[in-house]
């Protein structure tokens, strides 16, 4: 077992400590995030979504020999559910990647030029122009203003609906969770969900905004979500079956 110094993130003087490492298992080299939560009772320890990193989340004050033992007992668990994470393909020309649930070939043209998805009788491509060498930035560019502009629409929507204001949207490449809302009414949503099928874009705004009215995951959250999104049960369920696999593309 190989466990690795990456850096290490000085802690507020009144707050938990953060360490980011590197721990080798099951043939890989994964990035490593070790913090101290007050309210932790245990060691924890979590895959991030698309197997990205790990997480193990300690009481204050745990010894990091400690946490090495942990990691060790836990080998075996970490290595069977690594075996079954999807592979992490990296973004390049001649792959395919989905746009709102339809698979599109990048296809790398050189040159000045946008960005643009094409569908036709050959079939669906994604057309990215510029050097080769910031065709993953530009992907990742492309479906960022797509969310933007399909979310956007989605959020006004369904807060129309719920009568709450919104005070923000943000779009961020978050590898804990694909939405999140604040009580403040700011909206956070992970831009990878414009690979998703269109019903589920709108299920993930859906969910979000209900928070605006209900900040948990009662009863009542679960049914005014069904009312904004009929179509709730599937599109939950289609996102805890595959959405692993759209976090462990690389961009």
């Amino acid at each position: 077992m190989a466990f690795g110094f990456a850096r290490r993130k000085p802690a507020k003087a009144d707050g938990p400590a953060v360490q980011d490492l590197t721990h080798d298992v099951g043939g890989r080299s994964l990035p490593l995030r070790v913090s101290e939560n007050p309210r932790a009772r245990r060691l924890t320890l979590r895959i991030k979504p698309g197997a990205r990193g790990l997480t193990v989340t300690t009481p204050v004050g745990v010894p990091m020999l400690e946490v090495e033992r942990f990691l060790y007992r836990n080998r075996a668990w970490l290595e069977e559910k690594l075996e079954k994470a999807p592979d992490r393909p990296e973004v390049r020309p001649g792959i395919k990647i989905p746009i709102r649930g339809v698979n599109h070939e990048i296809v790398h043209e050189p040159g000045r030029g946008v960005t643009e998805a094409v569908r036709n009788a050959d079939g669906a491509r994604l057309i990215v122009r510029g050097e080769r060498i910031h065709l993953p930035r530009r992907v990742a560019d492309f479906l960022k203003k797509e969310a933007k502009a399909e979310i956007g629409a989605l959020v006004e929507k369904h807060a129309k609906t719920v009568k709450r204001p919104v005070k923000s949207i943000r779009y961020k490449d978050t590898v804990s969770r694909w939405g999140s809302c604040s009580s403040e009414g700011n909206l956070s949503f992970s831009w990878r969900i414009m690979m998703a099928p269109r019903p589920v874009i709108d299920y993930l705004v859906a969910h979000e905004v209900a928070h605006l009215v209900h900040m948990n995951h009662g009863p009542k959250f679960w049914a005014l979500c069904e009312e904004l999104c009929p179509d709730t049960k599937r599109c939950k369920a289609w996102l805890k079956k595959n959405g692993s696999a759209l976090q462990a593309i690389g961009f």
